[in-house]
């Protein structure tokens, strides 16, 4: 992979603009944004494109939990023709804390994978995404994107491009053995603590999200006894109702990152 990686990277840059991608779109000073395409369609009947957000390294935009101060990513495909359905894939993120909030964030050049459900011979995306970019200040950015979809001929530069993003996402664990064990709520500690059974895990990497956006857990601390994680809620009145439905847990490990469910209990 050394050695392959600055021949991929002089092959893109070698590579003249194809019809795999919609127009730049300032929509921040300084920042940009545009559809690309694989012009693959596979045989479920889904194809991979990608947001691709051109910025400088001190901007930023968000993760699907965007945080305490961020903008989620919203892409609305209404109007579309032939297309059913689509799912952002969202690569492991980098928690940053900032006047005092935590958030999750990329920055400088970022593709979001998306995933299209396509039906029909003719698809068309139209897409509107609102999604945040922030510098010194924060805007949310918006686009509005129509592509119409061919798969007469794969475009190898954007596949290859959206393919790197796509192995940056977080995928199921399905390892035989749990990689969390004792998952509860510490009403003591205000947070939920567990142990982490599998040596590979890099314990500062955890991820705690629930289904409600606004309950924020902060950074992996370990116990005392150095057995046992516990990631403290930010919100002191954040309650227990999110602990009703399963909890997504991401982390990263020496093969990638990883995306589990657990239920958590509670007292």
């Amino acid at each position: 992979m050394r050695i392959l990686a600055p021949l991929i990277l002089a092959a893109l840059a070698a590579t003249p603009a194809m019809a795999a991608a919609t127009p730049w779109q300032d929509v921040a000073p300084g920042a940009r944004l545009r559809l690309i395409t694989s012009d693959v369609l596979k045989a479920d009947g889904t194809t991979l494109v990608g947001l691709e957000l051109d910025m400088p390294d001190t901007y930023k935009t968000y993760w699907r939990l965007p945080g305490e101060t961020g903008i989620p990513t919203e892409l609305d495909i209404k109007g579309s023709a032939g297309v059913t359905g689509a799912e952002i894939g969202w690569p492991y993120p980098t928690p940053e804390m900032s006047a005092g909030f935590l958030d999750y964030v990329y920055h400088g050049p970022t593709v979001l994978p998306v995933v299209l459900h396509i039906s029909g011979d003719a698809p068309v995306l139209t897409a509107s995404v609102l999604m945040g970019v922030c510098s010194e200040v924060c805007v949310p950015a918006k686009a509005q994107f129509n592509l119409p979809l061919t798969f007469d001929q794969a475009d190898m530069a954007e596949g290859i491009r959206l393919a790197q993003a796509e192995a940056l996402v977080p995928i199921a664990w399905t390892a035989p053995d749990a990689p969390f064990s004792g998952l509860r709520y510490d009403a003591a500690a205000h947070g939920v603590s567990f142990a982490v059974n599998d040596p590979g895990i890099d314990p500062a990497s955890i991820i705690l999200s629930t289904s409600d956006p606004t309950v924020i857990f902060d950074a992996p601390q370990k116990s005392p006894d150095g057995r046992t994680m516990l990631l403290a809620l930010r919100a002191k009145d954040a309650g227990t109702q999110w602990a009703k439905q399963p909890i997504r847990l991401t982390f990263m490990t020496p093969k990638g990152s990883f995306d589990i469910s657990e239920q958590v209990t509670t007292p």
